[in-house]
């Protein structure tokens, strides 16, 4: 098989499995990098050729790399994503051998998450103010804590409100199992808001946040705004994740205890919000079961 039909089968396989749009992206850009590297500097196009050697070369190269000037996390992860390639050709059987298997990964110092302060937040919500979309987008995020797909995916019906209950709908989708995240009434306030200047949407199209032709708001386009609103608030060096990481923290420091705040952000393992326990420096003076707003 050559490189790009197993580029295209790994795609259509990693959809299959609806991982999300930007892991899809990464490992697309990830593949077709070591794709280039193999066609042009190995001068190689069939899967079958490429040995441990012409991987770890490739590893050395974006190593080495000036222009780019890869962080040893950023390399980990393209070599993460070369492993992930080469196991599903060895398991589909179209390789005969997994030859990524023998490279290792460069040793890197963990940083603790980023978590941003208040003036921080509320600096992004400010500035969010002008756009009604944005604006909503950003509160949603800092009272749920959901995840930027999970956020991109809603849809009309996943909202839930009436006298008796208020909250959103996150589908299964992956490997996260589905669950309920309550909506406070700063959120709330912000939906209701957005809902009455919300685009008129194509056929199919329920999506929640829409475009202001009336399409589904891609994560892409998301990130990208959110990203303009932090550096236009002054804020340096955050991204869409420590938002989450902000109202893990919050929850944490207000008593809501590892497990509950683990259930509402849907992690898979414990562990994964136990490490946000470092930024827990005095003891809550009472354990909670309800979202305290941001």
């Amino acid at each position: 098989m050559n490189l790009s039909d197993a580029q295209n089968a790994f795609i259509s396989y990693l959809k299959d499995q609806k991982r999300s749009e930007s892991t899809i992206t990464a490992y697309s850009k990830d593949i077709q990098q070591l794709s280039d590297f193999i066609g042009s500097i190995e001068n190689i196009e069939d899967v079958d050729l490429i040995t441990s050697e012409h991987l770890n070369n490739f590893v050395a190269a974006i190593k080495s790399d000036k222009k780019c000037n890869y962080t040893l996390k950023t390399v980990s992860r393209k070599i993460n994503s070369m492993k992930t390639f080469f196991k599903f050709l060895f398991a589909t059987q179209k390789t005969k051998t997994d030859p990524a298997l023998s490279v290792g990964h460069p040793k890197y110092k963990t940083l603790p998450p980023r978590v941003l302060t208040r003036l921080e937040y509320r600096a992004l919500r400010d500035v969010a103010r002008t756009n009604v979309r944005l604006y909503t987008i950003v509160e949603i995020l800092l009272q749920t804590g959901i995840r930027i797909g999970e956020l991109a995916r809603l849809t009309l019906d996943d909202l839930k409100i009436d006298d008796n209950k208020k909250f959103l709908n996150i589908e299964a989708y992956g490997s996260n199992e589905k669950r309920t995240v309550e909506i406070n009434e700063i959120a709330l306030e912000a939906i209701k808001n957005y809902l009455q200047i919300r685009p008129q949407t194509k056929a199919k199209v329920d999506s929640l946040f829409v475009t202001k032709t009336g399409n589904a708001l891609l994560v892409r386009n998301i990130r990208t705004s959110i990203s303009r609103a932090f550096a236009k608030a002054g804020i340096k060096s955050a991204t869409v994740n420590d938002i989450r990481n902000t109202f893990i923290v919050h929850q944490l420091k207000n008593g809501m205890t590892v497990e509950t705040i683990g259930e509402v952000v849907g992690h898979k393992r414990l562990t994964s919000t136990k490490k946000y326990l470092q930024f827990i420096t005095e003891k809550p003076k009472r354990k909670s079961t309800k979202i305290v707003p941001l």
